[in-house]
């Protein structure tokens, strides 16, 4: 069973079993091979077609769960892989209703969305255990998480964790409580030696008996520590994180509070830590999600210091997520609803190089396999599906402009419902960049110009020194420019917290 999720080595094993005998039934469905970082290969169905050989193949399509109309959805999307079996899903039960569409102008606003039509679907009786909500990456969760916190609905994050409680973010969260105040014991235990730097139990237990004795805070023992130490081999790694954190302190003065953030993850060396690691790609981009978190934080709070951040920080990784088996919002990604089904879906940022991700577009197999990914996600509802994407979203820092996903068009116009105030259809998206490309419009550059800034000045800002802006876009609180810097190259940086000065 599950034939789909199967390796090339599996394969090479099964083969090996049956020894050439047309002896094994196997059950798969090629359309949900999703697990290809895993090893899995959806050819090793076809394989089996061609090495045993298959004479008689049985397509169940025949579908008990979802509407005909979301069905259609998903037939018309995985019709667009060349790679497949093929089959048709179909119903006896009624077309249902048409795919709900969002357009939100950003990543706030489609988060605001999707909790108001989860609060009106409670309303009418509808179960929030019945709700999902899916995403491609589990840094997406922080935006919604976020919305549903403030609005009061009960969430549980399926198969991971709340962000504020992931181990990448506890680690930057406890670098910053460094960066603010070194006295706290805590985050020090912490992150003493994350990334490993030498400093074993041993030393460690010394340290605490040091700051007992002279009735200190750790980090008082790990400076006197460092001072003493009598060679370069003796207690280096203590030195050398003393040093990280001096570091971090005197780099955060000046730096508005998503800067601080940025330096304090940049210099950490978490990012390094993780690069080597086989999941470590999400967790880099859930370090990145906490400049955006930072970013977001600074829009909304009165007090936008560090402090007012870790406060709100520690706020939202209390007890808040619902315990098990009481009502509660379903959240998670879109693999792991593979298996699930639910009354209501929704699948959110819809945009190219989220979803399908930016790693898959260079690659035939890779786009294929976000398609899988699409088509899984959308035939986890039953009764009612909604699409949402966001024009505009903070991403590794920074505002994008972005494109649909090209799954969404790929979708029959007829099967959807277009809801908000955009109007209906795809014309607005037909002149937009390459995906991946920052989207900047003359009159957004000219609103961002007309504030001050303008193309060709030369501008200093306090951490990566003195550049040339070549572009400028969005207006108010959405201003942006391009600078380039002599120092470290290229940056997007946002006026209200940028803190440039001209000359």
């Amino acid at each position: 069973d599950e034939f789909q999720d199967t390796s090339p080595l599996q394969y090479r094993w099964l083969r090996l079993l049956a020894g050439g005998r047309n002896s094994v039934f196997g059950v798969g469905d090629d359309d949900q091979s999703i697990y290809a970082f895993r090893g899995a290969s959806a050819q090793n169905m076809q394989d089996f077609q061609r090495d045993f050989p298959v004479h008689r193949l049985v397509k169940l399509e025949r579908n008990y769960r979802s509407h005909g109309n979301i069905l259609d959805a998903a037939n018309a999307l995985i019709r667009h892989n060349r790679t497949r079996l093929g089959k048709n899903l179909w119903t006896e039960d009624d077309r249902g209703e048409p795919l709900r569409v969002y357009d939100a102008a950003t990543d706030l606003e489609e988060a605001s969305f999707i909790v108001d039509e989860v609060k009106a679907l409670r309303d009418e009786g509808v179960p929030l255990t019945d709700i999902a909500v899916l995403y491609r990456s589990n840094a997406q969760s922080r935006v919604l998480e976020h919305a549903l916190f403030n609005a009061g609905v009960p969430y549980r994050v399926f198969g991971g964790l709340r962000f504020f409680e992931r181990q990448e973010i506890k680690h930057a969260l406890a670098y910053l409580r460094l960066a603010a105040n070194p006295e706290d014991d805590n985050a020090l235990l912490r992150v003493v030696n994350v990334p490993a730097r030498g400093i074993g139990a041993r030393t460690l237990e010394q340290l605490q008996e040091e700051a007992r004795a002279g009735n200190v805070t750790l980090w008082q023992a790990a400076v006197r520590k460092a001072e003493t130490a009598r060679s370069k081999t003796e207690g280096r790694g203590l030195p050398a994180f003393v040093a990280l954190v001096q570091t971090l302190r005197e780099g955060s003065p000046g730096l508005s509070l998503p800067e601080i953030v940025d330096h304090v993850v940049a210099r950490s060396g978490l990012v390094e830590m993780y690069r080597g690691e086989r999941e470590g790609a999400d967790r880099i981009e859930n370090l990145e999600e906490l400049v955006n978190a930072a970013a977001g934080f600074v829009m909304e709070a009165e007090d936008d210091s560090l402090t007012a951040f870790l406060t709100h920080a520690a706020l939202e990784a209390g007890e808040h997520q619902a315990a098990s088996g009481t009502e509660a919002l379903q959240m998670m990604t879109a693999h792991s609803a593979k298996g699930l089904e639910f009354h209501t879906v929704f699948v959110s940022g819809l945009e190219e190089g989220l979803f399908p991700h930016e790693n898959s577009r260079n690659d035939a197999g890779g786009l294929e396999e976000e398609r899988r990914l699409m088509y899984v996600a959308l035939t986890r509802a039953r009764r009612r599906l909604y699409l949402t994407f966001s024009q505009c979203r903070m991403l590794h820092g920074q505002t994008r402009y972005n494109v649909a996903s090209r799954f969404l068009q790929e979708l029959p116009e007829s099967l959807m419902k277009w809801v908000g105030p955009v109007a209906p259809g795809f014309a607005a998206y037909q002149s937009a960049p390459l995906p991946g490309h920052v989207h900047t419009t003359p009159a957004l550059a000219a609103t961002a110009g007309s504030a001050g800034w303008r193309v060709g000045q030369n501008v200093s800002h306090p951490k990566f020194g003195s550049g040339v802006i070549v572009n400028c876009e969005g207006h108010g609180a959405d201003a942006r420019v391009q600078v380039r810097f002599s120092s470290c190259g290229t940056k997007w940086l946002a006026l209200e917290y940028a803190k440039l000065t001209a000359g």
